[in-house]
């Protein structure tokens, strides 16, 4: 199973093709908007998510809801390309318009100029934004779908903004209801708090950023492997979260905290009674590169936002002389965003190690295959 997108943030729309998925797979397109919805969420939130209304429009590999077993084509349509299609359009316009040469910090700009020998950072801030994650929202959550035929649930929540957190432990079940609050937080006293400060940051035209901690809940152990570091299942979910715009940290189980711990107080027991068991998961449920069968436990630090209403200093890509990096229309925070969109890159990731191990053309086939195992 592969997938991949393309498209920029303000040309006529986000793409992606998925290349392996079995056939008859029913497809809930009212659920795929839905978390494009959730996407677009959240307290802090800038002036964008007023213009997109995203929904996913399938292509090809779908009749009738149901997968065929050939490549699944969709598109999430720019409705902002309209507005800039005059300096946008592949068929030719207007270049000099909305030119950035003011390379702006913490953004993909300096280096992707000097990579791709541009002199105009839009040619690379353009597929570097984070709008490309609406595409992986769309396609995620339809590999959500082929995971949960398994059982294999996906969900999260954000544990901290800007230093505010909420350290208390919070089962699977109750994660799917921080959906429903402004930041994704699961303790009603913290995420005041976040809320306050997150409109002080407004008015001081600053960002934020945050931690975010998803779970996968069902699968089976043996996913992953021991016998090639590539293939380790720890290894590529981590690759798939650090490749969200603006993670700049990843951690499995108890993570970075087991490094200042003695070894009798982070490994996991074994235990026996009919089936193997732990009573702890401080392993994140990943073992030697390997699901255990225990819930898998990851965590995301995401930095502020780079895009400062109050331009930070740097340098004219042309003259080379000192400037302030363009204030655009930003967001002040888009950790709920993320969290959705570490969702769908978990998914995504988790898809293709389950359908490399299980294989199959069709659905019910794959199904029965996951139940086979022990």
């Amino acid at each position: 199973m592969k997938f991949i997108t393309a498209g920029e943030s303000h040309g006529k729309a986000l793409v992606g093709i998925i290349e392996g998925i079995p056939a008859g797979l029913k497809i809930n397109t009212e659920e795929i908007d839905g978390y494009l919805a959730l996407r677009q969420s959240g307290y802090g939130r800038g002036g964008r998510q007023k213009i997109e209304k995203d929904k996913i429009n399938i292509i090809s590999g779908v009749r009738d809801l149901r997968t065929l077993g050939s490549p699944l084509a969709f598109a999430v349509v720019n409705a902002d390309y309209e507005n800039w299609k005059e300096y946008m359009a592949p068929e030719g316009c207007d270049v000099t318009g909305r030119r950035v040469t003011k390379v702006r910090p913490g953004h993909a700009d300096l280096a992707g100029m000097i990579k791709y020998g541009q002199t105009d950072a839009r040619n690379v801030l353009e597929r570097a934004s984070a709008r490309e994650t609406a595409a992986r929202v769309a396609g995620g959550s339809i590999l959500r779908q082929y995971l949960s035929v398994l059982g294999v649930k996906i969900s999260g929540y954000v544990r901290s903004v800007c230093g505010i957190s909420d350290e208390k432990y919070r089962p699977f079940e109750e994660l799917e209801s921080a959906k429903s609050q402004p930041l994704f937080m699961l303790d009603a006293e913290k995420q005041l708090q976040a809320m306050e400060l997150v409109d002080e940051l407004k008015e001081e035209g600053d960002t934020a950023g945050g931690i975010i901690e998803i779970r996968v809940k069902g699968l089976k152990s043996g996913f992953g492997s021991c016998m090639q570091y590539s293939s380790k299942l720890d290894a590529v979910l981590c690759a798939a979260m650090m490749s969200v715009q603006a993670i700049k940290g990843v951690e499995v189980g108890m993570g970075f905290k087991a490094a200042a711990l003695r070894g009798s107080a982070v490994h996991d027991r074994i235990y026996y009674d009919e089936k193997f068991y732990r009573e702890t998961n401080n392993a994140g449920g990943i073992e030697g590169g390997m699901s255990n069968g225990e819930e898998i436990v990851l965590r995301a630090a995401m930095k502020p936002i780079p895009t400062l209403m109050q331009g930070l200093k740097t340098v004219d890509y042309i003259t080379k002389e000192p400037a302030a990096a363009a204030g655009e229309r930003s967001d002040v925070l888009a950790i709920c965003a993320a969290e959705i969109v570490l969702e769908s890159a978990v998914a995504c990731a988790l898809a293709e190690v389950v359908s490399e191990r299980l294989g199959g053309d069709v659905m019910e086939e794959v199904k029965k295959r996951y139940n086979a195992l022990r």
